[in-house]
């Protein structure tokens, strides 16, 4: 029976919607910085996608397998006193690709591009002829295809771009905006007038004292993360509350209305971040701005199935010597690529055992998700099997639906965030938290957030 809807509450600082990633880190900096927060969540966990779980010995990775550490969230590590729990990749294990059935090393650099095996001497005189010639970025918002057609080859996209693509965002590069999605490649073009060139003054730039590893994750799981600053947040992160309106109150602030196990209740914010995904936040905004749900509701989202399958080592004739592989749609498979666990991170198997984790679905191939868990189980051991060398059955699988996994950076996704913050700029008080925003990583994410919260801590709208 639900309960009888409760007067409103007092007034607080901060509101934010969503308990994922983005909306933790922002309650979290915006505690630090003096402010009175509430962060909502409609499940009865916080987290989002990343979550870790063991399992007959095995750590199982949920959504995200592993971190990207930027100095940022390097910074939120020795905050949160979690420092010593962190594990590194080692980064110069190789990455490989699928090419004619045999696994070839993913080149790193532009030397090992134009030395690769990967590509024919038609394609390697098209990265010279880029070394050392210039082009200017095209006017229009080009896609990824249509950007390594323009400057490379069909090659090139078909058997390094495709699965990177893949890799990342589970996207369609006939459809993924290069300059939404790899903004860095275009910016190469734009000021060095080369890809290589830029690439190579990266990677200059990133040179001098030694860093260590960027791919990381934690002792006991991803999800190590979330607990931490969840235990900081304390009372201030409400679990199983979900937001079911709001409303604009005057010019400024907002009515929050929330439904839980206890009813109704309604707050009131002087400011509110939405870290929802952007369906969800334009469903909420619909009735005070219909303007929102035009530009939220575009934004797409790529399905995706996560199938960890746990095998005795022996089972396993490959020596799983890297971090894993991707695949091209030229292939002939349907996993988009496969971590290799146990090779990864210490502590994701038990002994004698090794821990994969495939792919399946994505923007290419969306019907994928549609498949019951026993078949995506099935045809991800199959695809393996026959890569890898595997002899037996897994004596371990779990498989894990999203729907709703990876956003889409498709063509207009730089003009749709434009609008989208000329729409919020003329509504104060409120913000947007999100992996659709700056990139679909943790650590985009977190960049992000920290971004969000500054602003919002030195808005004139919010309280002293």
């Amino acid at each position: 029976m639900r309960g009888k809807e409760a007067a409103v509450t007092a007034a607080i600082d901060v509101a934010i919607v969503g308990g994922g990633i983005s909306g933790l880190v922002c309650a979290y900096a915006l505690q630090r910085a003096g402010k009175n927060v509430l962060i909502l969540e409609a499940a009865d966990r916080p987290g989002g996608l990343i979550r870790s779980s063991q399992c007959q010995g095995f750590l199982i990775e949920h959504g995200p397998q592993s971190l990207s550490g930027t100095p940022a969230l390097r910074g939120l590590f020795q905050e949160l006193a979690i420092e010593s729990e962190v594990v590194y990749a080692d980064p110069r294990a190789p990455r490989y690709v699928v090419v004619n059935g045999k696994f070839t090393p993913i080149p790193l650099s532009p030397l090992a591009l134009f030395a690769s095996s990967l590509l024919s001497w038609g394609t390697r005189r098209r990265i010279l002829r880029d070394a050392i010639g210039r082009t200017r970025p095209v006017a229009a918002d080009e896609s990824i295809a249509q950007f390594t057609e323009r400057k490379f080859s069909a090659e090139l996209l078909d058997r390094l771009v495709s699965p990177f693509v893949s890799g990342v965002y589970a996207g369609d590069p006939e459809r993924l905006s290069v300059h939404s999605a790899f903004p860095q490649l275009y910016e190469a073009e734009k000021t060095k007038g080369s890809v290589i060139r830029g690439m190579i003054a990266a990677a200059r730039a990133k040179s001098g004292p030694r860093e260590r590893p960027t791919l990381l994750s934690f002792r006991e799981g991803n999800e190590t993360l979330v607990r931490a600053l969840s235990a900081k947040l304390g009372p201030a992160l409400r679990c199983a509350a979900e937001v079911i309106s709001l409303r604009r109150i005057g010019g400024r602030g907002f009515a929050v209305k929330t439904r839980s196990t206890s009813g109704e209740d309604t707050l009131e914010t002087e400011q509110l971040i939405l870290a929802t995904p952007p369906n969800m936040s334009a469903q909420l905004l619909t009735e005070s701005d219909s303007a929102f749900e035009r530009i939220l509701g575009g934004i797409e989202f790529a399905p995706v199935a996560v199938v960890s399958l746990g095998y005795a080592r022996e089972s396993v004739a490959h020596q799983l010597n890297g971090f894993g592989f991707l695949v091209p749609r030229s292939a002939g498979m349907r996993i988009l690529g496969t971590v290799w666990n146990s090779s990864l991170f210490p502590g994701r198997s038990p002994d004698s055992h090794v821990l994969l984790t495939s792919f399946v679905g994505g923007a290419t191939d969306p019907g994928a998700v549609a498949l019951d868990a026993k078949t995506l189980g099935e045809l991800a051991h199959k695809e393996n099997s026959g890569i890898l060398g595997i002899r037996k059955p897994p004596v371990f699988s779990i498989v894990h639906l999203y729907q709703r996994a990876l956003p889409q950076y498709n063509l207009g996704h730089a003009e749709r965030l434009a609008r989208l913050e000329e729409r919020r700029a003329a509504c104060p008080g409120l913000w947007f938290s999100g992996n659709y925003l700056r990139g679909p990583s943790i650590g985009a994410c977190v960049d992000q957030a920290l971004a969000v919260a500054a602003s919002v801590a030195t808005s004139p709208h919010s309280n002293a």
